[in-house]
């Protein structure tokens, strides 16, 4: 879902004008607050399973740690792959078939 927020994003700049890289850029800029707060939310959800006690704590442990971990490499890689890859495919896109400035939308 944050992917699509991103792209989406980046297209709607692209459309308005802006260079293909600082498109990218902004959309992630934009989408940062809202993908960091629910990912630290769930994150810090997951803090009571990480330091289980009792009985199943081993359990509980590997679940939290193994939740809390991948969430947050992911959200890490998906604010850095998704914007690059974004870059490399509308590149690709525009080479094999150009945007008309009709198509474009300047913001005035």
């Amino acid at each position: 879902k944050n992917a699509i927020l991103i792209v989406e994003f980046a297209v709607q700049r692209r459309h308005h004008g802006e260079t293909l890289a600082m498109s990218a850029i902004n959309a992630a800029k934009a989408r940062l607050r809202p993908i960091l707060m629910t990912s630290f939310a769930f994150i810090f959800g997951m803090v009571p399973l990480v330091f289980a006690s009792g009985i199943g704590k081993v359990g509980n442990q590997s679940i939290g740690t193994g939740a809390a971990a991948g969430l947050l490499i992911g959200t890490f890689f998906g604010l850095i792959a998704i914007p690059v890859l974004y870059v490399i495919f509308q590149w690709l896109q525009e080479k094999i078939k150009p945007i008309k400035e009709k198509d474009i939308n300047v913001a005035e």
